[in-house]
């Protein structure tokens, strides 16, 4: 039963690290991105020479901060997850019966979703934003920083309440639907008073 616990507990540790780290390198993107708009940049004016000086260094910088986060706690933090999950159940099959069927498939689903989040950000944003290409606009970019909310607020719910056998799909529908429409009027609300 220590296994057990251990195991949680690094679970736990180790998804809080993951959507830790997901959300600071989306915020570093966002920013990343948003360093484009510095202006003026034309000319020899001083404002132009140091804006553009400007604009390299926060290039240079978040760069290097992207890459540190993605190595040093989003990968990391995701490895504890799975590994930690993974020896729970092992160590427990009955988690694959116990509770509301399928609760586990779809929490495992989902993870394995977070993943394919996290490398196509690495993959289709990062990586093109650090050769100079822009794929998304600062705008686009706080949005996508939003979808691992989606996975924070879905995992937790099924997980605590698949295991007690308590989880009702239609409510769990709804409750991430108009939870993911909040967030998204949110981040438009934020976006129209950032604009006046």
């Amino acid at each position: 039963m220590e296994i057990i616990l251990i195991a949680k507990a690094l679970h736990v540790v180790g998804f809080v690290s993951w959507f830790a780290g997901l959300f600071y390198l989306g915020r570093c993107l966002v920013n990343h991105a948003e360093s484009d708009n510095l202006s003026p940049l034309e000319g020899d004016a001083p404002d132009a020479v140091r804006n553009r000086l400007k604009r390299e260094i926060l290039h240079e910088e978040y760069s290097a901060t992207e890459d540190r986060v993605y190595k040093i706690i989003v990968n990391p933090a995701m490895m504890i997850t799975w590994v930690a999950g993974l020896v729970m159940i092992a160590w427990n099959p009955g988690y694959l019966q116990s509770g509301t069927p399928g609760w586990l498939h779809l929490k495992l689903l989902l993870v394995v979703l977070l993943v394919v989040y996290q490398v196509w950000t690495k993959k289709k944003l990062m990586q093109p934003m650090q050769a100079g290409e822009r794929p998304f606009t600062g705008w686009q970019l706080r949005l996508w920083n939003e979808v691992p909310t989606f996975f924070l607020v879905s995992v937790p719910f099924i997980a605590i309440f698949g295991k007690v056998g308590q989880l009702n799909y239609l409510y769990l529908t709804i409750g991430v639907a108009v939870f993911s429409f909040m967030i998204y009027r949110a981040a438009r609300a934020y976006r129209a008073a950032r604009a006046s």
